[in-house]
């Protein structure tokens, strides 16, 4: 299965554990979303995040938990992120964590994707559910 939709996004920073060395400046947030369309939910997570002393070169690491409707089905399931950003050009791989989905949702696999258009976030989601 593949589906597409909005979702919102509010970032919160948070009080950090690491100090940067050497100009890099290591962050910690907090994630709150909203999805819309065949994923109807809502998530909370955190983040790690990295921002080295050249210019469009950072990174970054979260783990959200997601909690509503997927195409009907309801509870939760867990994706990590993994970001790097090198030169302005980004990697980035969000993947259901194996095993982290609940009630209807159990067995469920996929990686999402993530777009930004004008300001709104998009996320296209391919999954399947064993």
């Amino acid at each position: 299965m593949k589906i597409s939709g909005k979702f919102d996004v509010a970032l919160e920073p948070m009080e950090t554990y690491a100090a940067g060395l050497e100009g890099s400046n290591l962050g910690r947030m907090s994630i709150n979303k909203t999805f819309h369309g065949d994923l109807s939910a809502e998530s909370k997570g955190e983040m790690l995040n990295v921002m080295t002393p050249v210019k469009g070169s950072a990174g970054y690491v979260a783990i959200e938990q997601v909690s509503g409707s997927l195409s009907g089905k309801r509870r939760t399931f867990v994706l990590q992120h993994y970001g790097i950003m090198s030169g302005g050009k980004d990697k980035l791989v969000l993947e259901v964590v194996p095993d982290s989905a609940t009630g209807e949702l159990v067995g469920l696999t996929g990686q999402m994707t993530i777009r930004i258009e004008s300001g709104q976030h998009y996320y296209d989601f391919e999954y399947k559910k064993v």
